[in-house]
């Protein structure tokens, strides 16, 4: 038996116009996924790396301004950027209730504008959260998207040119066999082949970014807590009678 190797581009080339519409559609979804995920890969991968250093640097300064000076320099952390934000808004209570001689002394503010200045770096951070999930996400969607629509276009290529294929039949003189329409059937099912390739490595790169996400969401969530309690006890429970 005589093998002849697959020609991928010939087939392309000798196809119908709309499996070639087909099959450069498929490439335009496989470049801009590849594109994606080399982007969120090193996105994600300076997001944790940062906030896993600014975290621990955090617990052992204890110092929110030498911290706040520190996280200025991580411009990936979602977990920094954060922080800074919760940070301008706790100087706020600072500068805005206490006098002049006694800035940034908690002594000198009441236990109202305590829990008011508390309430401000709350939702500075639950808005910051919100904001650090969204710019975490942005453009893995469309990964999702990819590998849920690309077997399905590569699909409907296939079956335009199997039909194609079968429908050139009744215009052909002679022999209407297998072997007159084997030739367009392989170049239609090309699509099909394509459309799984360009979904297999979206749908893995989906599901690991979403799971990376979530690890950075959870330590975000985390440390937001943390912050919040240690803001509660040196604004408010100090000042309980």
């Amino acid at each position: 038996m005589v093998s002849e190797k697959i020609d991928v581009i010939a087939m392309i080339l000798n196809a119908g116009l709309m499996v070639q519409f087909v099959m450069l559609l498929l490439f335009l979804f496989s470049v801009a996924s590849w594109a994606i995920i080399l982007i969120k890969y090193s996105q994600i991968r300076k997001a944790y790396k940062e906030s896993a250093f600014f975290v621990e640097y955090f617990w052992k300064s204890r110092d929110f301004s030498d911290a706040f000076a520190r996280a200025k320099g991580l411009p990936f952390s979602p977990i920094a950027r954060s922080f800074r934000i919760a940070y301008l808004e706790l100087r706020k209570v600072y500068t805005e209730n206490s006098p002049r001689e006694a800035k940034n002394d908690t002594k000198h503010i009441s236990r109202e504008e305590a829990v008011k200045g508390f309430e401000s770096v709350k939702r500075a951070l639950h808005r910051s959260g919100n904001t650090e999930s969204i710019r975490l996400a942005q453009m893995v969607p469309f990964l999702a998207t990819t590998g849920n629509t690309a077997p399905f276009i590569g699909l409907f290529g296939t079956v335009w040119g199997i039909m194609n294929s079968f429908h050139s039949i009744a215009f052909q003189q002679g022999s209407s066999t297998i072997a007159a329409v084997a030739p367009g059937i392989s170049e239609a099912l090309v699509a099909t082949a394509a459309g799984l390739a360009v979904a297999i490595p979206a749908v893995i790169a989906f599901n690991y970014f979403t799971q990376k996400i979530r690890i950075i969401e959870s330590e975000l969530d985390s440390f937001s807590s943390d912050f919040l309690n240690i803001i509660e006890r040196e604004l408010i429970l100090s000042r309980e009678v």
